[in-house]
């Protein structure tokens, strides 16, 4: 076992058990396939522990004051900071991303970008119509917050959801899956070690129950969770049920348009290394599904081709690998399953990979990265989420048609459009249906900016303002002279 999966001890206030009501289970490498530790798995019974902490938890964490609470968030920065290596290798070893992944400075900024906004969080004063008086309004904490992440990138999740609700003054308790628990144990204790009070940052692993627990639980405000669609229905019924606010960030099948004037070289490049790469294709707003004008189709297909027969896929932990394994087993054949399924429907023809890893990768959950050309707008290949390797590059004529095929989703989470004619950019933005659309290149993810989707792919905002906000509630007060 390596060292650094010896602890999967919850994160309880000042309690560390050693055994939890669900027991433990193994733990599998994606690049292996071979049992690696063991990790605990928190039910119902862990959860009302972490409530009763976190109540406690957040009354301290108030009551130090908004610049102790900017301290301590900025010094747990520097302590991720300083551990950017051990966070690099936890997450090659939990979930397969390679170690040259850029996660752990994208996550550095998010957090110190709401470490800052702790002491600034400001109200409002305005004169009521009507009366002699005046009237100021406060934005305060929903108290304790529900944090619910998914597996594919634990320390930007937890950099995105659970530092601006601390930074608002919420105790959070953190449910990572039991999958992927190391980083979100880790990241509580140095919260730990920072000053942030014990019990204001709980982190309990686990699945099903110990989800259905948090969410019910009478002491959570509010509930933010980043998942897939089918579980996010069931996560909004259990908070209709109790009428408890819910903010959702879920899938996507984000388009990329590339039209006839773009740069080709920069449009082929992030059309094969946003799509294939980052977190071998399992992230919700890569661009999986490519719309290339009919004028540059064979030549964008030949380059993005090229491009993706270059990248390097093996061990995560070494450095010079670019795509590592998918999460697991179960992911992989399902991957594998989507591929075949493609080929039998005629949803376009298999230009680069289409198997399983071969060679040294055989035995872990790899599945090479894959071109489909010729994919029909209609397909499932084009329509569904692989969440995988997989691009679909599909060919269009006029640009409405180009935004009619992209909006014909269920999804809006991201869009892309690639041309040089800057009208034509403005104009195909502001007709996508998407909660954020990149222009000659990715949406950067900023912490600055508010990311989250239409449709389906969710409701609620991370980053910027909003995202602070998205944890704080309005209190009017109203002064009688």
């Amino acid at each position: 076992m390596n060292v650094l999966l010896e602890n999967s001890r919850p994160v309880i206030g000042t309690a560390r058990p050693s055994e939890t009501s669900l027991g433990a289970r193994d733990h599998v490498n994606p690049a292996t396939g071979c049992a690696q530790a063991k990790v605990l798995v928190c039910g119902a019974d862990e959860i009302e522990a972490a409530a009763i902490a976190a109540i406690a938890g957040q009354r301290a964490w108030i009551g130090l004051g908004a610049e102790a609470r900017r301290a301590a968030l900025m010094k747990l920065a520097d302590l991720v900071e300083a551990e950017g290596d051990t966070f690099a290798t936890l997450a090659a070893l939990e979930c397969g991303n390679p170690v040259s992944t850029p996660a752990n400075s994208l996550a550095l900024s998010w957090i110190r970008y709401y470490a800052g906004w702790a002491d600034k969080i400001e109200g409002g004063y305005s004169e009521p119509i009507g009366m002699a008086g005046f009237a100021y309004n406060r934005h305060e904490p929903y108290g304790v917050v529900g944090a619910i992440i998914p597996w594919n990138s634990p320390i930007v999740a937890i950099a995105m959801k659970v530092v601006p609700a601390l930074a608002a003054g919420n105790a959070v308790i953190l449910k990572p899956p039991t999958i992927t628990p190391f980083v979100a144990i880790r990241i509580g204790e140095l919260a730990l070690e920072a000053g942030v009070p014990p019990g204001a940052l709980c982190v309990v692993p686990g699945d099903a129950e110990a989800g259905e627990a948090l969410i019910d639980h009478p002491a959570v405000g509010k509930v933010s969770f980043t998942g897939g669609g089918v579980v996010a229905k069931s996560v909004m019924h259990r908070c209709a049920d109790q009428l408890k606010p819910l903010a959702l960030e879920l899938g996507g099948k984000s388009a990329n348009i590339i039209c006839a004037d773009a740069d080709l070289e920069k449009a082929a490049m992030m059309a094969a290394a946003w799509s294939l790469v980052p977190l071998a294709g399992q992230g919700c707003v890569l661009p999986t599904r490519v719309y290339a004008q009919a004028a540059i189709y064979d030549e964008l297909v030949d380059r993005v081709r090229t491009i993706g027969a270059s990248f390097r896929q093996g061990d995560p932990l070494d450095p010079e690998t670019l795509i590592g394994p998918v999460i697991n087993e179960a992911a992989a054949q399902r991957i594998i399953g989507v591929i075949e399924r493609a080929k039998a429907e005629s949803g376009g023809s298999v230009v680069l990979g289409g198997r399983r890893g071969q060679g040294d990768l055989a035995a872990g959950a790899y599945v090479e990265p894959t071109i489909f050309a010729g994919v029909a707008h209609d397909s499932h290949l084009a329509r569904e989420e692989v969440f995988g390797p997989v691009l679909a590059i599909v060919r269009f004529g006029e640009d409405k048609d180009a935004v009619a095929m992209a909006n014909d989703s269920r999804f809006g989470l991201g869009a892309y459009v690639h041309t040089r004619d800057l009208s034509r950019a403005h104009r195909m933005a502001s007709e996508l249906e998407a909660g954020g659309v990149g222009v000659n290149g990715m949406l950067p993810m900023a912490p600055n900016q508010p990311f989250g989707g239409y449709k389906t792919s969710g409701f609620g905002r991370e980053g910027g303002r909003q995202g602070l906000e998205e944890f704080l509630q309005i209190k009017q007060v109203v002064v009688h002279l």
